[in-house]
């Protein structure tokens, strides 16, 4: 099992890109035990592109810290544990680093096996213009995004109060790994939670475009939203292990 000591650092922009998919479709691609978890009759799935900077052992200095762009496919769900009580997270088929240290401890020193992805970020106050280009694809991400003052009125969360509990409640991830029947699990704990919306002006992602994974018309865009500046640590959770054994190819694939 991973053992990771505490880390702490800095999420210096976290961004949540969000789809809203048929929970049908959804449940094929999940693991037993996950369960899709909803919001008006749909499954949140997305993308979490996230810059961390300071990200050190707890208690050592920031300074010693290290900084890096990193990406999460993650779907939202539900599952029971071994004493039956409903747990809530994301389950991560997903992993993208520009890092060359993530790729080399992910799933040996520290849960989350990650792939390489090359990052192109253009970040201020007035606009988000982000790219991210996966080494066969098939998990390309293009997004530009605006402050927005409130929800896209399509979303299917009635308020940004409701989106910031919903997303609030996935901070246990379960990642697929190469051990075929092992999920490792990583749980991010803040020291503040604030969510702002964006408005998208053009967002792209080859994964949910995979019409061989989302057929038309399971999936449709429904929001992001953005953190800045949250002071945080990742504490590793005990694995989970799948009743169904998934191959790490049809995972990835």
């Amino acid at each position: 099992m991973i053992r990771l000591p505490t880390l702490q650092g800095l999420v210096r922009r976290r961004v949540l890109v969000n789809f809203r998919v048929d929970p049908d479709v959804i449940q094929r691609q999940l693991p037993a035990p996950f369960r899709p978890k909803l919001v008006d009759g749909w499954t949140m799935a997305g993308i979490c592109l996230i810059r961390l900077e300071q990200l050190r052992p707890r208690g050592w200095p920031a300074a010693l810290g290290l900084a890096s762009e990193n990406a999460a496919h993650r779907i939202a769900v539900t599952w029971r544990d071994t004493a039956g009580e409903l747990c809530e997270g994301v389950y991560i088929p997903r992993r993208h680093t520009g890092a060359r240290l993530n790729l080399l401890v992910g799933g040996r020193l520290f849960p989350g096996e990650h792939e390489h992805a090359r990052f192109r970020v253009r970040d201020a106050a007035t606009a988000i213009d982000l790219t991210m280009v996966t080494d066969a694809g098939a998990a390309d991400v293009h997004l530009h995004a605006r402050p927005a003052p409130s929800l896209p009125p399509s979303s299917r969360f009635g308020s940004l109060d409701e989106a910031s509990d919903f997303f609030r409640g996935g901070a246990v991830g379960y990642s697929a790994a190469r051990a075929e029947s092992r999920l490792d699990g990583l749980r991010l704990r803040t020291r503040a939670w604030r969510v702002e919306p964006l408005n998208v002006d053009r967002v792209a992602s080859s994964y949910y475009a995979d019409r061989s994974r989302f057929p038309e018309g399971s999936v449709e865009y429904d929001c992001t939203l953005l953190m800045r500046d949250i002071p945080h640590e990742w504490h590793s959770e005990p694995p989970l292990w799948v009743s169904a054994p998934h191959s790490w190819a049809e995972m990835v694939s």
